[in-house]
């Protein structure tokens, strides 16, 4: 059996034709079996004309999942709550959660595989037991799960929008609002295919709930609520209400950019227990970096 993760290299195309993508079999081998419910989608039988979207869970049955090629790293990791399902970690800005085909610098995941063992289920291997992701520059709360039977029950809480998730982001310039709601679907910049960007063109629904925290000289500290779970959605929402993250090198003003990266920080991570089934609500204190811009602003 081999499960893997939809990303959003992989998203919007057919079930059939990712399945021959990533195996040795026929198309209509991959059609026979979807048909059977050899193959299925987040744990539900369907067609081979199902257009996959990013973190359906696919699982192929009678075929073999390829070995993890990862090599184990010993890191210093912040761990916030461990238990034999899972660890909720806050990641520190500045390290990538998982490997991918364009950079080999150590991640997340390696010094998982060294501290625990992880759900194999992932994408092209690279991300054993990771149910969601943060940006390389973004720190805060994470969860990660040790088995498979815990990775599917965390990823459909993440799919079904019941997993929540705050954040807390400094912003350039003063917020006017107590709160404002941002409902604007976003997609890749045809400019720029790095980046995302708000567009009615290949896009997804995207919304994003942002409170009004603090407010400085020139900046302010809002909570972010995310509703979806989009690529660089605060950060495309922020920049969307003329308010981009401080320090944010890529949506961000220039002139404010930090070789650090933005200033958003996941703070707070609730869901419910793939085995207990209770309700568990984690904070991830805030960095050092994030405490000190703080206390700068505050003084200016």
């Amino acid at each position: 059996m081999k499960n893997v993760v939809i990303d959003e290299s992989n998203a919007n195309q057919r079930l059939d034709v990712f399945c021959v993508s990533i195996s040795d079999l026929s198309r209509s081998k991959i059609a026979a079996m979807i048909k059977a419910g050899d193959i299925l989608v987040n744990n539900e039988k369907t067609k081979p004309s199902y257009v996959v979207d990013e973190d359906d869970l696919i699982t192929i049955h009678h075929l073999q999942a390829e070995p993890l090629d990862l090599e184990p790293i010993k890191m210093d990791l912040e761990i916030i709550y461990e238990d034999s399902s899972l660890l909720v970690i806050n990641k520190p800005q500045g390290l990538i959660v998982h490997p991918s085909s364009t950079s080999k610098e150590p991640t997340l995941v390696h010094g998982l595989l060294e501290y625990t063992s992880l759900s194999e289920i992932g994408n092209e291997a690279y991300r054993p037991g990771i149910v969601h992701r943060l940006d390389k520059d973004t720190s805060g709360a994470l969860v990660v799960a040790k088995n498979d039977e815990a990775y599917v029950f965390l990823a459909k809480q993440l799919k079904d929008k019941t997993m929540k998730r705050v954040y807390w982001v400094i912003v350039s310039g003063v917020f006017p609002h107590q709160s404002a709601k941002v409902d604007a679907p976003i997609g890749r910049d045809k400019h720029n295919r790095q980046q995302m960007t708000v567009t009615h063109i290949n896009a997804k629904e995207a919304v994003t709930h942002f409170r009004l925290l603090e407010t400085f000289k020139n900046h302010s500290l809002l909570e972010a609520k995310l509703e979806t779970g989009r690529t660089h959605q605060i950060r495309v929402h922020a920049k969307y209400m003329n308010y981009p993250v401080f320090g944010d090198y890529v949506y961000g003003h220039r002139k404010e950019s930090d070789e650090a990266g933005q200033y958003l920080h996941a703070k707070q991570l609730e869901f419910i227990h793939p085995k207990t089934k209770k309700l568990m609500t984690f904070e991830a204190p805030l960095s050092q970096r994030f405490t000190n811009k703080l206390e700068e602003l505050r003084n200016e």
